[in-house]
């Protein structure tokens, strides 16, 4: 194994010694930013699954990969891993109307509310359904809660609140503070509803407790959604599914007789009852336009030496929102810069540089995934229909979403993993005179918004790597103040673009703690492991036989 010669922060620069024992020259900030200059271009269409810019990605990142020096690990011996994906898109105009107290008012799709569907069929029609409010949305038996006990909700529209009970709450409750879990997304939401018979579903959106602003509501709902094929779709998903402003719900609230806060602080207790939102009823209607799309992952693989069939997964998704709606400046193109093409041209550097040097002892396989923007789909289907057994898989690590705004102290992962990666990762930091921070916004619930979490799901031991807070030149506050000016103004905005003017130390020395990191597990002996809690370590115990060696 390479052993590498800690090395510390000095002033502003690294010191130069620190990437001696990395192969081909260390991490090059002017690789990194070729790559960024390419992949988030204009001519790139903001990288949509099913688009021309879509071909250019996959036909770049294949063309790098080749010429990084890895072998093609897709289909039939090629550089692509076929992804069928359920296409659907609103063909039109939205018509939406909310009936209540004797009134109508208009709903604007966009700007009101924000809805899509994936249910098989040409339109959604629903004239006039009740609406009803139930909470947050969540059946947790485990935790004894249950926002729908006792309310009918077949048929009808469920209003709910986004995040989890106990973001708002003075004192932790039953979901343990401000920590989203995994039923605070709004996947779940959808899915608990779909189970119960639901018409349709709509998230009051805050922008606090969703972590994101309308805009990316907006933009995500507008562009075409997708899915993976499901032989139980009609059942599976809602009629109708979306978001509901604050305003026009505080609006809604009133006219049906109720207090929004109030509504809300009740849902936040136990023994919360949902109820009729009085005689409110929507009617919404839209044609849809589906299809069947074959997207593509691209897979290379660097070979392993003495345990070349135990697999090091590096991912990063290649997909951004395509081309949306115009914003102030008349720019349409969701470049998707940051979000996520730092990752990927961090996966062909990190491979020009491990096939440059020493072969590790277990194999390499670098994912670049595609439709992470539209529910990890990419990660999923390799986690369905992977190209080397997950089994022996030791581990996934996820790149995402690093920073332009300089250089800092830490590094991150998202979210709680509760796995041994985690303690790895700050090893690896520490080799160059890092550290390592936990994730600081574990109420944005990030651990279940990345692709690592489809193979944790599978039960292979996973995170995703992110920037830290802590600038050299700025400290946390100029870290926190440059992360908050992302998430408003570019976060899958037009505005996530690159530029010349991006301070690249940042996404260099974060690239060279990966290559640590994956250099440790490559060569190592050991099996990452989940932690004693973790909800993904029985699903990995199951394959446990397949990873009982002999000592070495």
């Amino acid at each position: 194994m390479t052993r590498s010669t800690p090395c510390l922060f000095l002033g502003l620069f690294l010191l130069t010694a620190c990437a001696d024992d990395v192969p081909g020259g260390d991490i090059r900030a002017d690789n990194l930013a070729q790559h960024l200059r390419v992949l988030a271009s204009d001519a790139f269409e903001g990288r949509a699954p099913n688009t021309p810019g879509e071909d250019k990605t996959v036909a770049y990142i294949s063309e790098q990969f080749e010429r990084a020096g890895l072998q093609p690990a897709g289909d039939d011996g090629g550089w692509t891993h076929a992804v069928t994906l359920e296409r659907s898109e609103i063909d039109g105009p939205v018509e939406a109307s909310l009936h209540v107290a004797g009134d109508t008012r208009v709903f604007a799709n966009g700007d009101d509310i924000a809805v899509e569907t994936l249910r098989p069929g040409e339109r959604v029609d629903l004239r006039e359904v009740p609406l009803v409010f139930a909470g947050y949305g969540i059946t947790a038996p485990e935790l004894g809660w249950d926002d729908y006990a006792g309310l009918d909700v077949e048929d009808k529209i469920v209003v709910v609140l986004v995040n989890d009970p106990d973001f708002e709450r003075e004192q932790p409750g039953k979901f343990g503070g401000r920590a989203i879990t995994y039923y605070g997304r709004w996947t779940y939401k959808y899915e608990e509803a779909a189970r119960r018979g639901a018409a349709g579903v709509l998230i009051v959106h805050e922008t606090e407790p969703a972590s994101y602003p309308w805009a990316t509501v907006r933009n995500g709902r507008a562009a075409p959604q997708y899915d993976i094929v499901r032989e139980d779709a009609e059942t599976y998903h809602l009629p109708v599914r979306g978001w509901i402003q604050r305003e026009p719900a505080v609006q809604l609230f009133a006219d049906a007789g109720f207090d929004f806060d109030r509504a809300k602080h009740a849902a936040q207790q136990d023994g919360f009852t949902g109820h009729a939102l009085g005689d409110a009823a929507l009617s919404i209607g839209f044609k849809v336009k589906r299809d069947r799309i074959v997207s593509r992952n691209v897979a290379g693989l660097l070979p392993g030496t003495d345990r070349a069939d135990e697999t090091v997964i590096l991912s990063g998704h290649w997909d951004s929102f395509g081309i949306g709606e115009p914003d102030d400046s008349g720019d349409a193109i969701i470049n998707g810069a940051v979000d996520n093409a730092t990752a990927v041209a961090s996966l062909i550097e990190l491979a020009r540089v491990f096939a440059a040097g020493e072969r590790p002892a277990r194999s390499l396989l670098f994912l670049a995934l595609t439709a992470e923007e539209n529910g990890l789909l990419g990660a999923h289907y390799y986690a369905a229909n992977p190209l080397r057994p997950l089994e022996t898989t030791a581990a996934v690590l996820n790149l995402e979403m690093w920073s332009p705004d300089g250089p800092t102290h830490d590094i991150s992962s998202w979210g709680v993993g509760k796995v041994s990666l985690e303690r790895s990762l700050k090893a690896a930091a520490e080799q160059d005179g890092r550290s390592y921070s936990p994730d600081p916004n574990l109420e944005a619930g990030f651990f279940y918004r990345a692709d690592h979490f489809a193979f944790a799901q599978a039960g292979v031991p996973a995170i995703t790597i992110g920037p830290g807070m802590d600038q050299i030149e700025g400290g946390v506050e100029g870290g926190k103040a440059a992360r908050a000016d992302y998430f408003t103004h570019r976060y899958h905005q037009p505005g996530d673009e690159f530029g010349d003017d991006w301070d690249m130390r940042g996404p260099t020395a974060d690239t060279r703690v990966v290559y640590r990191l994956v250099r440790t597990i490559a060569d190592g002996d050991a099996w990452p492991e989940w932690d004693a809690g973790s909800e993904f370590a029985a699903e990995r115990d199951k394959t446990k036989a397949a990873r009982d060696t002999p000592a070495r």
